[in-house]
């Protein structure tokens, strides 16, 4: 008796080539149902519209005056935008910087210098100063005042005397054209 081995016979050439096909379908439609089941996830972590509307302000300058100061809301936070007088820039270029308790030239906190453009709020405890109407206590050095605690501000919007550690901030902000100006 001979013993003759029966063997299966081997996947086809052809048998071969559907199972890559399918691997390779199946893994390209997985790949893009996780892309598109991942979609919302990624896309929720974009900033939303109503954020994006605040995150900059273009403010039209041409009505204010010379001597004039308007306040407008960036981020949630008032802005104090002032035309200044020829005399208000003549002072605030001419404060020696040993004087100032936050040193920092007139130069180095406006573009334009008869545009003096500053976030409105004391840097001691966050009280919102006065100076921007007609009328309102404008501190010693003829800037802006903080009743809370008696910070003193110059034309520069530079604390100059009081309790707040630092100059009221200045915003980033950039000259559109003559007559508008692009807050953040």
């Amino acid at each position: 008796m001979t013993d003759t081995a029966t063997t299966a016979p081997g996947p086809s050439e052809e048998d071969e080539g559907r199972r890559d096909f399918l691997l390779i379908a199946t893994s390209t439609v997985g790949a893009i149902g996780a892309g598109l089941a991942a979609w919302p996830f990624i896309d929720s972590m974009n900033p939303a519209a109503d954020v994006l509307a605040i995150s900059s302000s273009e403010v039209d300058i041409s009505p204010i005056e010379e001597g004039q100061s308007i306040t407008v809301v960036w981020r949630g936070k008032p802005v104090f935008i002032r035309q200044r007088t020829e005399e208000e820039i003549k002072i605030a270029q001419s404060v020696s910087l040993s004087d100032l308790k936050d040193p920092q030239a007139d130069g180095d906190r406006v573009q334009k210098s008869q545009w003096l453009v500053m976030i409105g709020i004391c840097t001691h405890l966050g009280c919102i100063p006065l100076g921007q109407k007609t009328g309102d206590p404008k501190g010693e050095f003829g800037g802006w005042f903080c009743p809370c605690h008696g910070s003193h501000y110059d034309t520069s919007g530079r604390i100059r005397k009081g309790p707040a550690p630092e100059n009221l901030y200045i915003p980033p902000y950039v000259f559109l054209d003559d007559t508008t100006i692009k807050i953040g």
